[in-house]
């Protein structure tokens, strides 16, 4: 599904974020609902060599990984009127074109009692685009990101405030693998991690 087709069907719109749009989204939105999609698992999975890492050192940001048995959470913000052409235009230079991420729709449910399903769109990076880098034992996840810098900061930011995020708005949910991963982090480079505890609090 492109851009353009959905801005041609919608006057609102749901978009989904399970990585850094949890606590940046940098677009104009209406209103933001924490919660879940079931049906993918969250990973460590796809490279950055532009915002969270370079040529040489290529970042790990998070992609989805299709799976039955499995959910991820983040936040759905919705766009309503001209947001939904303004947002959809900067996140296709941001995921799309910078990122190599395409689209999908999928079924939103809010963490809030009483909401229903919504329908959102969500950025995915498959496995056949050049900068994917695969899965890899989590300790090595965690020993790259401690390297990696790119144009919006160091990696290790992004795990950080990742886990902070789930940590702060799904306190009763355990990402084994997010965890893992900062986990290995915090155990070798226990003063970067202080850092950025100190100078990134979650911004939500």
């Amino acid at each position: 599904m492109k851009p353009q087709d959905i801005i041609r069907e919608k006057s609102s719109l749901w978009i989904f974020g399970y990585g850094s749009l949890v606590w940046k989204p940098d677009f104009a939105y209406r209103r933001s609902k924490v919660g879940h999609i079931k049906g993918y698992k969250r990973r460590f999975w796809h490279g950055d060599d532009f915002y969270r890492g370079d040529k040489e050192k290529p970042g790990r940001v998070v992609t989805l990984v299709e799976d039955e048995d499995a959910c991820t959470w983040g936040v759905a913000y919705e766009v309503t009127g001209s947001q939904v052409e303004e947002s959809l235009r900067y996140l296709n230079v941001r995921e799309v074109e910078g990122g190599g991420y395409v689209t999908a729709m999928v079924e939103f449910i809010p963490r809030e009692k009483g909401q229903g399903a919504l329908s959102a769109l969500v950025y995915i990076a498959a496995s056949d685009n050049p900068i994917y880098l695969g899965p890899a034992p989590d300790r090595e996840i965690a020993a790259q990101i401690a390297i990696c810098r790119g144009s919006t900061g160091h990696n290790a930011e992004y795990l950080v405030r990742l886990a902070d995020f789930m940590r702060l708005c799904c306190p009763e949910v355990q990402d084994e693998h997010l965890f893992a991963i900062e986990y290995f982090h915090v155990d070798k480079h226990s003063d970067l991690l202080t850092f950025f505890l100190l100078n990134c609090a979650p911004q939500i």
